[in-house]
């Protein structure tokens, strides 16, 4: 018989059920991700200074700052001071661990993710009509009609609220189709129409605005980078099945 450790309700829990109950709620993988991170970080240090500033963050975002409502967060999560602190530590030693890892990795890694980084504004009008779309194509090359105002009268997608404009989104947004059409043009260039699905679209480049390695982005692709790494640890992982 193994020993009680939880009692829910009438429901008394044993060590020997915890891994069953885990699996049986689909925790397991989140389990195995932090056995992971902790493993990761072990080696990973901070200043005291550093630990204070998280803990004070952490109580403060948690709206705990006073003395009895700190013991019923405990009381409620089963953990001790100390175990709060080292879960208010964990981010900071995370962000240690992804800048020694990946820092220096972000230069190259940007250059191969760059084109789907940077970003686009674009004006589409869609319709079933083949004729119709190529009529309206004339029209705005010919300076007939303005693209914003045919949008709104003939597009009969979501744009059509927005006269046709979309964006800025990242250039792997769109449709794979579209993407590539967008990533050969130049500004104000048109595109006479070309099949979509069930679609007959008209697509104009209005603006490109390319993806910069500032320090928002650099945190990106280090998150994205560590995010590739622990999908990769995990997959070695032998989840065993538990009855």
């Amino acid at each position: 018989m193994g020993r009680q450790i939880l009692q829910v309700g009438n429901k008394v829990i044993e060590d020997a059920e915890v891994l069953a109950l885990l699996s049986r709620y689909q925790l397991m993988p989140q389990l195995v991700k932090n056995i992971i991170l902790d493993q990761a970080i072990a080696d990973i240090s901070c200043t005291q200074q550093e630990r204070q500033a998280a803990i004070e963050a952490f109580i403060a975002q948690l709206q705990i700052t006073d003395t009895n409502s700190q013991q019923a967060w405990l009381r409620r999560h089963g953990m001790t001071s100390e175990q709060m602190a080292d879960l208010a530590v964990r981010p900071v030693l995370l962000e240690k661990f992804k800048t020694a890892m990946w820092s220096s990795k972000v230069d190259s890694y940007f250059l191969t993710r760059k084109q789907s980084l940077d970003q686009v504004v674009y004006s589409l009008i869609r319709t079933k009509d083949l004729g119709l779309a190529q009529e309206i194509y004339f029209r705005i090359l010919e300076g007939e009609q303005s693209f914003a105002e045919l949008a709104r009268e003939y597009s009969q997608g979501v744009e059509a609220k927005t006269s046709g404009l979309l964006g800025p989104v990242a250039l792997s947004q769109p449709h794979p189709a579209i993407s590539k059409l967008l990533s050969v043009s130049q500004p104000g260039q048109l595109w006479s129409p070309r099949p979509l699905a069930e679609w007959f679209v008209v697509i104009r480049l209005e603006k490109l605005i390319p993806a910069q390695l500032d320090k928002s982005m650099r945190r990106r692709l280090q998150d994205e980078l560590f995010e590739q790494w622990l999908g990769e640890q995990m997959e070695q992982v032998n989840l065993l099945q538990f009855a």
